[in-house]
């Protein structure tokens, strides 16, 4: 169900930290012949956030953008010398029949029918996620990737970050013991509106703050968070309950600014997530927390929390730390080994590129060399009906269960 590991493995000594990635992940891509060529539907603001990155991926080239507003459309196209704009996808997709692969980052209730189109045309396909704002959509995007013959990758972010990969690794080795709780949150003060020249135009750029077209905080932004969870446990919660409100941004919005959430696991464990636009205290991070030690991660960094009882390996002393008032983390760096032995260690903290050029990047890679995706879309899948569920909780303010079934494979 999972894409197989990456060559992850365990190393010892004085080198520096215990695990490391093979450097060969972290080379780019492959340069092929000719670049991967890419059209683009959506130029909003994540949009823009793809082009930034795809421009600095040799491997492909952007040759189209696609976006119904035009001033979007414009902006987007802007960014991209010598791509052909278009206001529909479908005239993109007809006028462009040479176009190898598409990237879908409209909003999130407009995903199913260009993903549909798009891997009917046969292009390979990444769709932001989460990947649909129904369950329905959500499977009819799976079924349709699991008939196109290309490849289709969800863009969940966290299978392709380094740093997470490395974490990921950690935990499933056991070293945490026995896991007792997982606790995310995302907290950030903004107010998640964008200005309209008209209540039309509002509507349109505002759609995720409507409660028929978005899944909100828990589902627009927690589903990122949720699926590095699920891809750490290799399994899903079996309920969820929840509550929301508007705690800070009285402008006449129905959709929650704060949201907290409950997701119980088979085996008892829970994890608790909260969200707001009210506040930015602790910022974005998910925490894996056993008896052992706890693994706290924060999508461009990482660290280990050893508790005083936990065995000693030896690669402790070696270790890059932080503090963190009055606990000691130890960095989690991606090829730590290797930069050690090099004395570049501390230069190895964080990373060098977002963590949304390394989904973009695993993308172009997989299509260069015809391998599994990061994240496939009946996994993408599988996490977005979650995410919907625990927007049900939300909305209904009581615990839903999420029934095995809806996770399965049609």
């Amino acid at each position: 169900m999972n894409r197989p590991d990456r060559r992850e493995f365990l190393q010892t000594g004085a080198g520096g930290f215990a695990f490391a990635l093979a450097p060969e992940w972290l080379a780019p891509p492959p340069r092929a012949s000719e670049p991967l060529a890419i059209g683009l539907v959506g130029a909003g603001r994540q949009g823009r956030a793809i082009l930034g990155e795809l421009a600095t991926l040799e491997a492909c080239r952007v040759a189209a953008v696609c976006d119904s507003d035009g001033s979007r459309l414009e902006s987007g196209a802007r960014r991209v010398q010598g791509a052909q704009s278009f206001a529909s996808h479908r005239e993109m997709l007809e006028k462009l029949p040479a176009l190898q692969a598409v990237v879908v980052a409209t909003p999130t209730h407009l995903h199913r029918a260009i993903v549909e189109d798009a891997l009917a045309a046969k292009k390979h396909v990444f769709c932001e996620a989460p990947l649909a704002s129904t369950v329905e959509d959500c499977k009819a995007i799976a079924r349709a990737a699991r008939g196109a013959g290309t490849l289709f990758q969800a863009g969940y972010q966290a299978r392709s970050n380094p740093i997470y990969q490395l974490a990921r690794s950690f935990v499933r080795s056991g070293v945490l013991k026995d896991l007792a709780l997982l606790r995310a949150q995302n907290h950030k003060k903004t107010s998640w509106r964008t200005p309209g020249s008209t209540p039309e135009r509002d509507k349109e750029l505002n759609w995720h703050l409507d409660s028929a077209l978005s899944l909100g905080l828990e589902g627009e932004l927690g589903t990122h968070q949720l699926d590095a969870v699920h891809w750490f446990l290799g399994r899903y919660p079996v309920s969820v309950r929840g509550t929301g409100s508007i705690r800070c941004f009285q402008d006449g919005r129905a959709m929650p600014d704060t949201v907290a959430l409950e997701f119980a696991f088979q085996d008892g464990v829970r994890l608790l997530y909260s969200a707001t636009l009210a506040n930015s205290y602790e910022g974005r991070f998910e925490l894996f927390a056993g008896s052992n030690a706890a693994v706290k991660l924060a999508w461009t960094a990482g660290w280990m929390f050893k508790e005083a009882d936990a065995p000693t390996q030896g690669w402790e002393v070696y270790a890059n730390r932080q503090h963190f008032h009055n606990d000691e983390g130890i960095t989690l760096i991606a090829d730590a080994t290797k930069l050690a032995a090099q004395g570049k260690l501390k230069e190895g903290v964080g990373l060098p590129h977002t963590p949304l050029y390394y989904a973009l990047e695993d993308f172009v890679r997989s299509v260069a060399e015809s391998k599994p995706v990061a994240c496939s879309a009946a996994d993408g899948a599988r996490t977005t009906i979650v995410g919907i569920l625990a927007h049900q909780a939300i909305a209904q303010k009581s615990e839903v269960a999420i029934d095995p079934a809806l996770l399965e494979d049609e």
